[in-house]
């Protein structure tokens, strides 16, 4: 028990592959080597369903010390699994020519992934995806068709930003740094596309660029801009 507790221990952090056992009460069960862990409820993603018998890699999240030995948690959610994934099938995130600088996840739903190259020559987003999408559709499969934007991460939270928001077209930005929050215009006919199913896109770019944003068409703000000109002293008459 000790011994599987220190071999496992030491790869804490890693991609491991393993078969599903059994299901308990929403739980999996996983045989890893001589093993078992388990991939709790909270963990998995709502889009993925695994039956006994079937392979599945997953995340080595913990290792504790149980009354019956070495409890194994794994994860199937956690923003982690992206990156393990990419590392695997990008020989420059491995080799350290590119880093993967922030990942904003929504398990099941989309992922968005900023990555930064250290080499002029390398382009980040290109080896990310692969040729003709090989790279990033591997993860994917992986994935269980969980969608996946790669983002060029950049220090200027406008350039970032409007990575992040990719393909909407983006009119204006505004950026108060105290408060860490972008105001961002963009015409009326992009604003669902800005914002995303349910607010997805925003919320996932907000989340990985670390400031607030706030999404508004050019037909609201020039209504906004109109109105406080009404009200104004000496302003045109309504």
């Amino acid at each position: 028990r000790d011994r599987v507790f220190d071999d496992f221990k030491k790869r804490e952090g890693e991609l491991l592959t393993g078969v599903v056992k059994r299901v308990t009460h929403g739980n999996i069960i996983v045989g890893i080597d001589r093993a078992e862990a388990i991939l709790p409820q909270r963990e998995q993603s709502p889009r993925e369903t695994f039956r006994p018998g079937d392979r599945i890699r997953a995340y080595l999240m913990a290792v504790e010390r149980g009354a019956r030995g070495a409890q194994l948690v794994l994860s199937r959610s956690a923003s982690e699994v992206v990156r393990a994934l990419f590392e695997l099938e990008v020989p420059e995130i491995y080799d350290g020519t590119i880093e993967v600088k922030a990942i904003a996840r929504e398990a099941g739903g989309r992922t968005k992934v900023a990555v930064n190259s250290l080499d002029p020559n390398v382009d980040a987003v290109g080896a990310c995806v692969g040729m003709k999408g090989s790279r990033v559709r591997a993860v994917v499969e992986e994935l269980s068709g969980e969608k996946i934007d790669i983002v060029r991460w950049s220090e200027d939270p406008v350039e970032f930003c409007t990575n992040a928001l990719n393909p909407a077209d983006i009119l204006d930005i505004g950026v108060d740094e105290e408060n860490r929050a972008i105001l961002v215009v963009v015409p009326s006919d992009q604003l669902s596309l800005a914002i995303g199913k349910r607010g997805q896109n925003a919320r996932l770019a907000s989340k990985l660029i670390g400031w607030s944003i706030d999404i508004r068409s050019d037909e609201e703000i020039s209504g906004a801009v109109n109105e406080a000109e009404g009200e104004a002293p000496g302003g045109p008459e309504q």
